[in-house]
């Protein structure tokens, strides 16, 4: 019996993951690693359900639904998680104090060379710790991502940083003065109201474009994008702390000052690669902070997600906490100088049908 000689699609599939394999080897490498480190340090790992009441209530999170069919024939929506934070947080509300997880997460209409429909999220926890001690675990965890690939600097495009050197520390604010020339205290009130004419005024004094219908958020994403992200983990990670307590739906507000949150989020060669957070366990304030979240996705998108009233009762016995979700893909990419994120996982999601 002989071969079949292969046709041009089927070469092109084997070179392909030829070319890919040494990167996804990495990656799992990787993985076991960051198992092991968690291990050490005393980290219970846990999994979460994908499919779940509410996909989160962030209002430009778009997400996936299903309907659960029972055995009488009954039907309910649920969703495929875009986070494994609510369920997180229900476990620690149960008594466990240092968690972690390596989610399969999913967020639609999200695809391009930093972002896919499907991808892994590293989430962690610990009670009862202050927020900035998770920069450390990210130190660890992208210094140890690079050694595994070989790397001396984490790339992307023409950007690099070093995942050895000390971590830079900047509040939102200050990265906004020095990069958009905007100082953002001067556009919130005390109580952290966010007043969307100040901004547009500071925005069109410092050059830049914005549309008459922007919201404060909008025009507050749309800075951060052009003129702030950019300038973050050169040569060195940077941690973006201290962000507007308006953007910051699920952390709690700072003891200093009420304008802000403890938020912050890890940049490397301009790519952002994790969002941790002080959590908040109020439940009526997250209650309130989800329904203006759904308000303004009803208001820009036209539909809105169920709150997970389970989640807002684990709230009230939760401890105090951090924590935090890396982008697994994301710091995989960066470590192996991938050109891309599909470049680093096992099988993308199909684009067409062909």
């Amino acid at each position: 019996m002989t071969t079949p000689l292969p046709d041009a699609a089927g070469a092109r599939r084997r070179q392909t993951h030829a070319d890919r394999r040494p990167a996804l080897l990495a990656r799992g490498r990787m993985m076991a690693a960051w198992r092991a480190g968690f291990g050490a340090r005393d980290f219970v790992e846990v999994e979460t359900a994908i499919l779940q009441v509410s996909p989160g209530n962030e209002a430009h999170i778009a997400a996936f639904v299903t309907e659960l069919e029972g055995p009488d024939g009954s039907s309910r929506r649920l969703y495929l998680q875009s986070s494994p934070e609510f369920a997180c947080k229900k476990l620690l509300a149960a008594g466990e104090e240092r968690i972690f997880t390596f989610a399969r997460v999913f967020r639609n209409g999200e695809r391009g060379p930093l972002h896919h429909p499907e991808f892994t999220m590293l989430e962690w926890y610990r009670a009862g710790e202050p927020y900035l001690g998770l920069i450390e675990d990210c130190r660890w965890i992208v210094a140890g991502a690079a050694a595994i690939a070989g790397a001396s600097r984490l790339r992307y495009r023409d950007r690099e940083a070093d995942p050895a050197a000390p971590v830079e520390v900047v509040t939102v604010r200050e990265a906004f003065g020095r990069q958009a020339g905007i100082d953002l205290y001067e556009t919130l009130s005390k109580a952290g109201e966010p007043d969307a004419g100040a901004l547009r005024a500071a925005a069109d004094r410092a050059g830049f474009e914005t549309a008459p219908d922007d919201t404060w958020g909008d025009m507050f994403s749309k800075l951060l994008t052009a003129r702030v992200e950019p300038s973050l983990g050169l040569g060195r990670l940077t941690a973006l702390t201290e962000y507007p307590a308006c953007e910051a739906a699920l952390a709690r507000r700072c003891g200093h000052d009420a304008r802000v949150a403890e938020r912050f989020e890890l940049y490397a060669c301009g790519v952002e690669l994790a969002n941790g957070f002080g959590e908040l366990t109020d439940p009526r304030e997250q209650r309130a902070r989800f329904i203006s979240e759904m308000d303004e996705r009803e208001r820009v998108h036209g539909d809105r997600y169920p709150i997970d009233e389970d989640f807002l009762s684990a709230l009230a016995h939760m401890p105090e906490a951090s924590g935090i979700a890396l982008g697994v893909d994301r710091l995989v990419m960066l470590a192996t100088g991938a050109p891309g994120i599909e470049h680093v996982m096992w099988t993308p999601v199909a684009e067409t049908t062909a």
